[in-house]
């Protein structure tokens, strides 16, 4: 789900100034000064807000061969962020966020998000697909189901950066014209 949202004042109370950029740390520092889990409009928020430097980034960059690495930059009770590092061709399991909302930062590359709709009858059908540059942020919401994955024809790496409220625990993953709903915990992030 791709919402457009304006930014707006005050980033203590969820919403930023769109007069200047979010750095990492200051980031951070937002997300860690949440004692509710944050709405998916106030992620949209700070994400189209954010400016994160490569070097801010490095100690969470790095690509795995068989599959992406999940990188954990911070999680409280409210919130979690992680660093997402992908090569050409990798995906996640087609799955929803279990009562989360998420949202996502195309940093660099580009992503392919599809969604799904679901019938308890007629199993998982095909809805949409969409691609997000560099820059662009989408997420989403309760009940969404959606894969994300940096294309085999991209030929380069992606790195996105997804921010969760409540953080994830055991998600649910589906596949296509099944009606089964099985349970998933993602690997552990590396901090």
């Amino acid at each position: 789900m791709a919402i457009q949202i304006e930014p707006s004042a005050n980033s203590a109370t969820g919403n930023c100034s769109s007069e200047q950029s979010l750095t990492l740390s200051a980031f951070v520092n937002i997300l860690r000064a949440q004692s509710t889990p944050p709405t998916l409009e106030q992620l949209y928020n700070w994400l189209a807000n954010a400016a994160f430097s490569e070097d801010e980034l490095k100690p969470y960059l790095g690509f795995k061969e068989k599959t992406y690495w999940r990188h954990l930059v911070c999680r409280t009770e409210a919130v979690e962020m992680l660093v997402l590092c992908w090569k050409p061709g990798q995906r996640t399991v087609i799955h929803d966020h279990n009562g989360s909302v998420g949202a996502v930062l195309v940093q660099s590359g580009v992503v392919w998000e599809t969604m799904f709709d679901f019938d308890e009858e007629k199993g998982l059908r095909y809805k949409s697909v969409s691609e997000r540059q560099q820059g662009e942020v989408t997420g989403a919401d309760v009940p969404d189901i959606h894969q994300l994955g940096n294309p085999d024809v991209s030929e380069q790496d992606l790195v996105t950066i997804h921010v969760y409220a409540p953080p994830l625990g055991v998600l649910h993953t589906y596949k296509p014209g099944s009606a089964d709903i099985e349970l998933y915990v993602p690997v552990e992030a590396s901090e």
